[in-house]
């Protein structure tokens, strides 16, 4: 099996805490714990801002040692006005609604990153096939050729890779 570039929105990382969701809950501890090592893991300065704005001291500093512990890196700014450019043009096709910018964050960096998934417990803004289509369709027209997979935990966990 290749080796999968996937980038980790906030929500693939926060659902190891979240309690109110155990199914999900259990599926990305399962992903950490058994399969993360399978892939080369990235996530973005968004990420660990939405990790800072956690309002749970505890839950805060436990998102960050989830970071620190596991092999995720981050991604450099160096590109960042091409991701602030393909976040807009996002938005502004309304690829995504305007009020989740911070999702287009994450779509633009997995993108200009080359990634081949962007991992997300997001079904309504993201992990969703309809979205999936309207977000390769933008990057196609903004010359990306590199096909992005949105994907939730549950779809790259395989008893076969552990």
């Amino acid at each position: 099996m290749p080796r999968f570039k996937v980038y980790l929105d906030s929500s693939a990382i926060s659902f190891l805490y979240a309690d109110d969701a155990p199914d999900f809950q259990s599926v990305t501890r399962d992903f950490f714990e058994n399969y993360s090592h399978n892939f080369d893991l990235f996530i973005s300065q968004v990420v660990l801002r939405e990790i800072d704005r956690t309002v749970d001291a505890a839950l805060r500093e436990a998102l960050k040692r989830v970071v620190e512990e596991y092999p995720i890196s981050i991604l450099a700014e160096d590109e960042a006005e091409e991701v602030d450019d393909l976040a807009a043009a996002y938005l502004d096709a309304e690829v995504l609604p305007r009020s989740q910018i911070e999702d287009a964050y994450h779509v633009a960096y997995a993108t200009v990153h080359e990634m081949d998934i962007l991992l997300s417990w997001n079904f309504k803004h993201l992990a969703n096939v309809n979205r999936e289509v309207r977000i390769q369709e933008a990057n196609r027209v903004r010359g990306y050729r590199k096909p992005l997979r949105i994907a939730s935990p549950l779809e790259v966990v395989s008893e076969d890779d552990k």
